[in-house]
């Protein structure tokens, strides 16, 4: 997967030039996840090249350079590093557009490698993701494969409004067999990768693997489960999802973040609102717990599991 992504990185420079690449660590380095690996190389100092470790100052700079005409792709190094620029990104990079009445455009990508299963500590391993789905004006996408990454980059580049690119951590190793460069699903639509009739499990970014693992269980004892890979957290895909839910009348949610007002909270409200009366049962979420992000010998406790999962489904009523 993290070839993917420096795959597409590469396409993207190689056909706009008005697309620059900069952030912590990202030139010579090629970034602590190496997604950026050979570009300096590549493409030089002037189109790619390493920031101060400021993160206000990294997004202020590509807002400034977006309403210039370029294209910045910036990398915030991991998911916790990104608060000191939250107001850059809340107040100016989501309402710029608005704000003019759609004359300035901000076409800026900001990746933020997130999520935990690395054994990282605190500040390397949060699931931020509701702070930027709560925020209007921004487009916030998440890829679960290696395919997905490449497609949804390219197409978050070319956007003309601003991306919030996230990059779950323990899946950049994950390998499968692509042909680049390769255009999947519109980033904007959810996926059904397994198809079901008795639940609806939706999933994004590391959690995928997980759901899809726990269908795999589940079938040894005869319950169908649907996964939807949910890959745009705003704008939501109310049509796949709401399909889904209407044929297997029951539904959950699964996420690292903690789950008091997490991005669960607002999927099943969302789908409560639209596809209460085709509901059988309450919209279940499985999350993360309610604390600071642990230790790493207590990560695998923390993380919702496949068996989490399955317990959490026995908790209704069939």
């Amino acid at each position: 997967m993290a070839g993917a992504l420096t795959a597409a990185l590469r396409d993207a420079m190689t056909d706009d030039p008005r697309v620059v690449i900069f952030g912590e660590d990202v030139g010579p380095l090629g970034g602590v996840f190496r997604v950026t690996d050979g570009l300096a190389r590549e493409f030089g100092d002037t189109r790619i090249w390493d920031s101060p470790l400021a993160e206000a100052g990294i997004v202020g700079t590509a807002i400034g350079m977006a309403m210039y005409g370029m294209r910045p792709v910036v990398e915030l190094q991991f998911d916790a590093f990104s608060y000191p620029a939250f107001e850059q990104i809340t107040s100016h990079l989501a309402k710029m557009r608005n704000r003019t009445k759609g004359h300035v455009t901000l076409p800026v990508v900001i990746r933020i490698p997130y999520a935990g299963g690395i054994g990282g500590v605190e500040h390397h391993s949060d699931s931020s993701e509701a702070y930027w789905t709560h925020t209007p004006g921004l487009t916030v996408v998440t890829p679960s494969n290696p395919a997905d990454a490449y497609s949804m980059l390219r197409e978050a580049i070319a956007s003309d409004d601003p991306v919030i690119f996230l990059e779950p951590k323990s899946r950049y190793w994950v390998k499968d067999a692509v042909a680049l460069p390769v255009r999947t699903a519109p980033m904007s639509r959810a996926r059904v990768l397994r198809e079901g009739a008795d639940v609806t499990l939706m999933a994004y970014g590391p959690t995928v693997k997980t759901a899809l693992q726990a269908a795999e269980l589940a079938s040894v004892e005869g319950l169908d489960i649907e996964v939807i890979d949910l890959r745009s957290l705003s704008p939501f895909d109310d049509e796949t999802v709401g399909a889904s839910v209407r044929k297997t009348s029951r539904a959950a949610i699964i996420h690292e973040a903690s789950q008091f007002g997490g991005y669960g909270a607002e999927v099943a409200a969302r789908v409560t609102e639209r596809e209460f009366f085709h509901l059988a049962a309450p919209i279940l979420r499985i999350t993360g717990f309610d604390i600071p992000f642990p230790a790493p010998k207590l990560e695998e406790h923390h993380l919702p599991s496949a068996e989490r999962v399955l317990a959490a489904l026995d908790s209704w009523e069939w």
